[in-house]
């Protein structure tokens, strides 16, 4: 290594005197009583937690509207397709009816809870609560605004679920009105019925696109994915929870609640959702400042700055201060 490497540089980024990039241990910390300057007269550098949620507290309602209504679309009855006499034998509808591989209960916790523990572990590392709010706000509003989106296509398509076929006919034998359209009269379990029709999208795999897609997206700039060293490492630590999330979707067409489109459609809107609500805090993963979070911007003086506005630091150091991305390769 040389000797320009091995002694302290100055980040332009937050003005510190930092060490060099591969002598940056795990354990630094800074932390939010350090007094780190502002790049320009209107940006705030940092706020504590008091300040964020105040900052934000029109972001919290939000998520707090967006569970509710939530919680509204799964209480209201969606629409039923047809199924009928005319149809039944075409719509791949007479699989098995089944339990759940991945139950319900578990989707909040390795979506939601796990992503929340490990921005807590590095806060943890880095004591930086803005880093730790930021994750948080973003991979919530991620989680339910996929969960809205979701749900509402749920009830306005009205589509009926593979193994629907022995839900509304515990049975076996079909039962159909005697009218014109010869619709079926189910005679099995009201709730499996309601639940019977909500096949596309799939709820767990957009979901678990959403929470585990957002946790990717933050672990790639964490690790700085892109910084043009070519570890595999990173990139493979990076796929690992979207793949759990595909693994989910593939479950659910294993146990007959959904059709493919459905976990095709259900896992692109998870994955979506939760790049643009990491982008809302966090600069893209080829930005120089990838992992920090974007700063304040006093708003009586400036427009927020853009990810492209952020000054770019010459050789390969990144800035570690106010809660910015890791080069692990140096500390393991």
């Amino acid at each position: 290594m040389s000797s320009t490497m091995a002694t302290e540089m100055v980040d332009p980024y937050w003005g510190h005197q930092v060490e060099g990039l591969d002598e940056q241990p795990l354990s630094r910390k800074v932390t939010m009583a350090d007094n780190v300057p502002s790049r320009s007269g209107d940006v705030i550098s940092d706020l504590k937690l008091g300040e964020l949620l105040r900052h934000h507290w029109k972001d919290w309602v939000v998520i707090l509207i967006l569970l509710g209504t939530d919680v509204g679309l799964n209480v209201i009855h969606g629409f039923r397709r047809y199924v009928g006499f005319y149809n039944i034998d075409t719509l791949n509808i007479k699989f098995p009816f089944k339990g759940n591989t991945v139950p319900l209960w578990s989707v909040p916790i390795y979506a939601g809870l796990l992503p929340i523990f490990i921005f807590l572990c590095y806060f943890g590392k880095r004591r930086n609560v803005r880093d730790t709010h930021h994750a948080i706000l973003g991979l919530l509003t991620a989680i339910f605004l996929t969960g809205v989106i979701t749900d509402a296509i749920k009830d306005g398509v009205g589509r009926a679920r593979p193994d629907f076929f022995f839900r509304c006919f515990p049975d076996g034998n079909p039962v159909f009105t005697t009218d014109l359209i010869q619709e079926v009269i189910c005679t099995g379990k009201e709730s499996d019925i309601r639940e019977g029709y909500k096949s596309f999208p799939s709820g767990h795999t957009s979901w678990s696109f959403a929470g585990l897609g957002y946790l990717s997206f933050y672990l790639a700039g964490k690790v700085v994915i892109f910084d043009t060293r070519g570890f595999t490492w990173r990139l493979s630590l990076v796929v690992l929870p979207v793949l759990a999330a595909a693994l989910v979707g593939v479950s659910r067409v294993d146990d007959y609640w959904h059709h493919w489109q459905d976990v095709f459609v259900g896992g692109l809107i998870g994955l979506t959702v939760a790049y643009f609500c990491y982008k809302q805090h966090f600069p893209d993963f080829s930005h120089e400042q990838a992992g920090h979070p974007f700063p304040h911007v006093d708003k009586r003086t400036s427009a927020p700055l853009a990810a492209n506005s952020l000054p770019m630091v010459n050789g390969p150091f990144r800035g570690q201060e106010n809660g910015g991305s890791y080069d692990l390769e140096g500390g393991l």
